[in-house]
């Protein structure tokens, strides 16, 4: 007997039949529950993280911003905990497929294509949501997970796809999973550290020079002109 089996069993031996409660037929489900505005209470929930931290959100707090009811939230999410959750988890993007990627016919070229005004803002606001976390992150295992597939494996995975093709087509040399996933992550983690610990924005300049002077040495491609 598998423990769920032994769950149902016990559940049955102590749950009140429908013959014993004087019903004839199957009791009557409740209403379902609607989800549809779960997207924009979660976006709200990043709102008030990035600008009250961790500490300082309640979800009244979110409820009231969000204009909606306090009981709909707490059966939604019975913890402050599982809010936070499931709004840095709603945070990840779709993983892109290699041909969506830009294809500028150089490694470079898709780098430095990737680094648009919108990819930076979001950048930027990921990483305000990550300073209001990391305070957790040592503590709760599952936020820890749900910040790092939110914020920095999305981005590792584009690197990794442009540095697949560009092995492809012979412009770097062929290097061990272990290490491409190595180099792909400098980006992202580089990021962090200038917005956390830093205090600098994550802008152009300095995105491109982690592309010239860090990422392209690292995968030992040739020198190209900015």
């Amino acid at each position: 007997m598998t423990q769920l089996d032994a769950v149902q069993q016990d559940a049955a031996s102590v749950a009140p039949s429908s013959e014993a409660e004087g019903h004839d037929g199957p009791a009557k489900l409740g209403r379902k529950r609607d989800h549809t505005r779960d997207p924009e209470i979660l976006d709200v929930t990043l709102e008030v993280l990035a600008e009250c931290g961790y500490d300082g959100l309640t979800i009244d707090m979110v409820a009231a911003r969000a204009k909606a009811g306090k009981a709909t939230l707490y059966r939604r999410w019975p913890s402050k905990a599982e809010l936070v959750i499931d709004a840095v988890a709603c945070m990840k993007q779709a993983q892109s497929r290699l041909e969506d990627l830009p294809d500028t016919g150089s490694l470079r070229g898709d780098l430095v294509a990737l680094v648009r005004t919108p990819t930076l803002e979001d950048a930027e606001r990921k990483m305000k949501v990550m300073g209001a976390v990391v305070s957790m992150l040592s503590r709760d295992p599952q936020l820890a997970e749900a910040v790092n597939e939110a914020i920095s494996e999305p981005r590792a995975r584009l690197n990794r796809l442009l540095f697949d093709r560009a092995i492809e087509r012979s412009e770097i040399p062929p290097r061990s999973d272990a290490e491409l996933d190595q180099i792909a992550h400098i980006g992202p983690s580089m990021a962090a550290y200038r917005t956390l610990v830093q205090r600098q924005p994550m802008d152009r300049d300095f995105a491109i020079g982690l592309i010239d002077t860090i990422v392209l040495p690292a995968l030992g491609a040739a020198r190209a002109q900015a």
